[in-house]
C-alpha cells in the first residue's frame, strides 16, 4: 500500500521540483525510501508564478485610460451639482437652505482669501493625524494580542465590544471632565474612534489565518520570526489595510464630535459657526471640505500601502 502511494505521488513531486528550476537539497522521505531533490526557495518565490495573462493585465495603460477612471468617479457628484445649479437658476428652488455650487464656490474663495480655510483645515488635519496614529498603534497591539492569545481574547474582547457600541457624542462630556477642553481631549476622542475598527480588523485577520498555510511553514522548518514575516504578516495585511481605511473614516467622523464642543479652530468649528450665524453656504462648504480631504487622505493611505499588497493575485476589474 505504501509503495502504491509513493508511486502515485512521486511523479507529481518530481514535476514540481523540475518546474522550480532552482538550487536543490536532498532529503530522504521515511516512508518511500526515495531521495527527492527539494528546491531551496522561499514560500513567496514558490507561489510567485506569473501567467502570461497576468503580464498582459498589468501592462502599462495609456494616459487617457488612467484619466478615465478618476473622471468616471467624478461623474455622479458633478452631475448632481450641475443639476442643482440649473434648478436654482431656473427658479425651481430658491437655493436658500441648500445653496447652489456657485455660491459654495464663492464661499470657498472668500474663506481662502481670508486664510480661514487653511487655518481650520490644518487644525483638523493635525488632530486627525495625531488621533489616527495613537488609535492605530493601540488597536494593532491589542488586536494582535486578542487574536493570538485565547486568554487575552476572553479577557478583553467582551469589554471592548461593549465599549464599541457607545456613541461618539457620549464620550465628549466625560473626556472634557478628564482632560479639559484643549487638544488632549479631542485627540483622545479621535483615537477612540480609530481604535475599534483597527482592533477588529487585526483580531479577525489573525483568527482567520489558514491553518494549512501555517503547517506549510512548519514543514519548511521556519523559525518564529520567519513564520511571522513570511506566513502570518502577508495573511493579515489585506484585512489590516482595510481596517486602517475604516479607522481613518471613523477618525474623520469623531473629529466633528470633538470640535463641536470647546474648539475655536477646525472644520467642525466652521459648521457650528455657520449654524449660529445662519450661513448655510458655510455649512455646506465645510461639509464639502470634509468630503474632499477625507477622500484625499484615504487615497494617500491606499497609495502608501499598495506596495505591501503587490503579491496578491486577485481579479482586476477593468
Amino acid at each position: 500500500m505504501s509503495a502504491a502511494i509513493c508511486g502515485a505521488v512521486v511523479p507529481h513531486i518530481a514535476a514540481l521540483m523540475r518546474a522550480t528550476k532552482l538550487g536543490t537539497l536532498r532529503r530522504r522521505t521515511p516512508n518511500c525510501g526515495i531521495a527527492f531533490r527539494w528546491s531551496v526557495m522561499s514560500l513567496v518565490a514558490m507561489t510567485a508564478v506569473v501567467e502570461p495573462a497576468a503580464v498582459e493585465r498589468n501592462a502599462p495603460k495609456s494616459g487617457l485610460a488612467r484619466l478615465a477612471r478618476p473622471a468616471l468617479g467624478l461623474l455622479l457628484p458633478v452631475s448632481v451639482a450641475v443639476f442643482w445649479e440649473i434648478a436654482v437658476r431656473m427658479g425651481l428652488s430658491t437655493g436658500r437652505l441648500v445653496p447652489p455650487p456657485s455660491v459654495i464656490f464663492n464661499t470657498f474663495a472668500d474663506l481662502t482669501a481670508t486664510g480661514e480655510l487653511q487655518r481650520h483645515t490644518l487644525a483638523t488635519l493635525t488632530r486627525v493625524a495625531a488621533g489616527f496614529a495613537f488609535g492605530v498603534v493601540a488597536g494593532t497591539i491589542v488586536g494582535a494580542l486578542a487574536g493570538y492569545s485565547a486568554l487575552s481574547h476572553r479577557l478583553v474582547d467582551p469589554t471592548l465590544q461593549a465599549l464599541r457600541s457607545i456613541p461618539s457624542i457620549a464620550w465628549v462630556p466625560l473626556f472634557i471632565l478628564w482632560f479639559g477642553i484643549f487638544e488632549a481631549s479631542k485627540i483622545i476622542l479621535i483615537a477612540v474612534g480609530v481604535f475599534f475598527p483597527v482592533y477588529l480588523g487585526v483580531m479577525g485577520a489573525v483568527l482567520s489565518v489558514d491553518r494549512k498555510i501555517v503547517e506549510v511553514g512548519r514543514v519548511f522548518r521556519l523559525s518564529g520570526f520567519a513564520m511571522v514575516r513570511r506566513i502570518l504578516l502577508p495573511a493579515v495585511l489585506p484585512a489590516y489595510v482595510l481596517s486602517l481605511r475604516a479607522g481613518l473614516g471613523l477618525g474623520w467622523m469623531f473629529v466633528v464630535a470633538a470640535e463641536f464642543l470647546g474648539a475655536s479652530t477646525g472644520l467642525g468649528f466652521l459648521l457650528i459657526d455657520g449654524q449660529q450665524l445662519g450661513k448655510p453656504a458655510q455649512i455646506v462648504a465645510a461639509i464639502v471640505a470634509f468630503a474632499i480631504i477625507g477622500k484625499l487622505t484615504d487615497w494617500l493611505l491606499v497609495l502608501l500601502t499598495a506596495p505591501l499588497l503587490r503579491w496578491q493575485d486577485v481579479v482586476v476589474r477593468d
